[in-house]
């Protein structure tokens, strides 16, 4: 008689269902798993053994096979320890054999027969509640896991006596509730930076039109504070953004304890991630930091300093909002529609704008220019808004706190998103929720100069050398602008003031 139990493997967030078929049969005693799975998998056979004996089960000294259907999927990870074992205990009556009709499990088996925390719960849950299935999970993922659905049966025990007994009747496991992650500490606030008014005016625009931004300065000039109180003006993710976002982190493994967390991603890595890391790939094809920063922000600090091929391999998902990751046996999608905020030095002695600095590699501009040269030309034009922040006086620290602080800035950013959702919404286009994502013939209507503004457009086009990209993302920039001010028609000043964030671009692309 064969045992089957329903498990899951993971395709991107996509989590596809697995028949993991046991079959106890006459023969010498040997433990067979196949159906293409990595070595994780294929030591499941002694954590599974090794759990059953310290629960007091002890194996038959039989021939043991077990099958992962569809046997061309490639099965990778340690979560299918719990499945394999749960048919193992159907197959030699440790369990009711019905008792796992319905159910789809996962989990890794310690040796004392305790259940450890796998990746993946939140997409598995909400695959096994589309297919009507109740879920098996770690207790330390029930609080995940309890995010899929209220109506969704799921049982999360500590250890495999406790599933016994669960489905023996001699102990009942209650359903998990679902958690919210506490952050402890106060909040950054844009009250903390003294003067940059010019800098937090383009990190608002930023934020209401989630447009890419990159911050050029001295050392010391607070572009890192600036990018790092940017979540603070943010909203908070919407329901359908929360669950995209919570999916990457799950199969991430970046779930702690099962809270999820509402607010928007943050993700600062170091310039020395490799491409792999940055894009996602890797031996599983894992998400990388753009993915991880899906609906937020990614912070790449000291931006000539990462590798050029690793900056050149986001321009495909600054564009399309996704990354596809193939490898010889699979393609893999990740979601990736992140903000992305850059700062930089503007030489590698980073004071070469100071009034009287004389660089020691020798003229200034040549110093600047090798220094920039290593951002090409086509990152440089995916990106909306481009600022000096020149160094802090002392006469500015002096000064007692601004007035306005995070609060007020995020509530014109959410106003201003709040028209943007309502508009795209109206158009059909509900995915649609920030003016940068918007495609180029939606924006054109929405966008429309009056006609001063466009006639400030077609002179700036031909002067500044505008590619088609730059010309859209200055119509992007000037909408955002307008749904700060309340106005529903793009005015010649919109047009202006969106055209000053590009002339710094012009002077860096040269240099690149």
């Amino acid at each position: 008689m064969i045992q089957r139990v329903t498990t899951v493997a993971f395709q991107g967030v996509e989590a596809r269902p697995v028949d993991v078929q046991v079959q106890i049969a006459p023969g010498l005693p040997a433990f067979t798993i196949v159906g293409l799975p990595d070595k994780a998998v294929s030591e499941a056979r002694e954590r599974v053994r090794a759990a059953l004996i310290a629960s007091g089960l002890a194996l038959p000294a039989r021939r043991i096979t077990v099958n992962l259907a569809p046997a061309d999927l490639p099965k990778e990870g340690s979560h299918y320890d719990l499945p394999i074992a749960l048919g193992l205990m159907a197959a030699i009556g440790a369990i009711p054999a019905d008792a796992l009709d319905g159910y789809t499990a996962l989990g890794e088996l310690s040796l004392d027969g305790s259940l450890a925390a796998v990746a993946g719960v939140l997409p598995a849950a909400i695959g096994a509640n589309a297919r009507g299935e109740g879920l098996i999970c770690p207790a330390a993922c029930g609080a995940e896991a309890a995010w899929a659905s209220p109506e969704m049966e799921i049982v999360a025990p500590a250890s495999l006596i406790q599933l016994a007994n669960h489905f023996k009747g001699t102990q009942v496991l209650s359903r998990p509730e679902p958690k919210i992650c506490d952050f402890a500490g106060a909040p950054l606030d844009l009250k903390d930076i003294k003067g940059q008014e010019s800098a937090k005016r383009a990190l608002e625009i930023a934020a209401a039109g989630g447009h890419n931004l990159l911050m050029i300065g001295p050392p010391g000039a607070g572009k890192s504070m600036l990018a790092a109180r940017l979540p603070s003006i943010l909203p908070p993710l919407t329901p359908a953004e929360l669950l995209e976002v919570s999916m990457i982190a799950s199969v991430a493994g970046e779930i702690a304890e099962g809270a999820l967390t509402n607010r928007r991603p943050f993700r600062s890595p170091h310039h020395s991630a490799s491409m792999p890391a940055l894009v996602g790939g890797g031996l599983r094809a894992r998400p990388g930091e753009i993915s991880l920063a899906h609906n937020g922000v990614l912070f790449l600090d000291e931006l000539p300093e990462f590798n050029p091929q690793v900056l050149d391999s986001l321009r495909q998902p600054l564009e399309t909002g996704e990354v596809a990751i193939a490898r010889a046996n699979h393609r893999v999608t990740y979601p990736a529609r992140f903000m992305l905020v850059a700062a930089m030095n503007p030489c590698r002695c980073g004071h070469a704008n100071d009034p009287g600095f004389a660089c020691r590699r020798g003229p200034n501009a040549r110093c600047k220019a090798e220094y920039q040269s290593r951002l090409s030309g086509p990152l440089l034009d995916r990106i909306d808004l481009h600022i000096e922040v020149p160094a802090v006086t002392a006469a500015d620290l002096i000064l007692p706190p601004p007035a306005e602080g995070s609060a007020e800035v995020a509530a014109r950013v959410a106003a201003a998103r709040a028209l943007q959702a309502e508009r795209y919404e109206a158009l059909g286009l509900a995915d649609i929720r920030t003016n940068a994502a918007a495609p180029a013939p939606v924006l054109e209507e929405v966008a429309r100069p009056d006609g001063a503004g466009l006639s400030l457009l077609r002179e700036a086009a031909d002067a500044m050398h505008l590619s088609a990209r730059a010309y859209h993302r200055v119509l992007r920039v000037a909408r955002t602008l307008a749904d700060l001010d309340g106005a529903e028609k793009v005015a010649r000043v919109h047009i202006a003031e969106a055209l000053s964030y590009r002339a710094l671009a012009d002077e860096v692309r040269r240099a690149a």
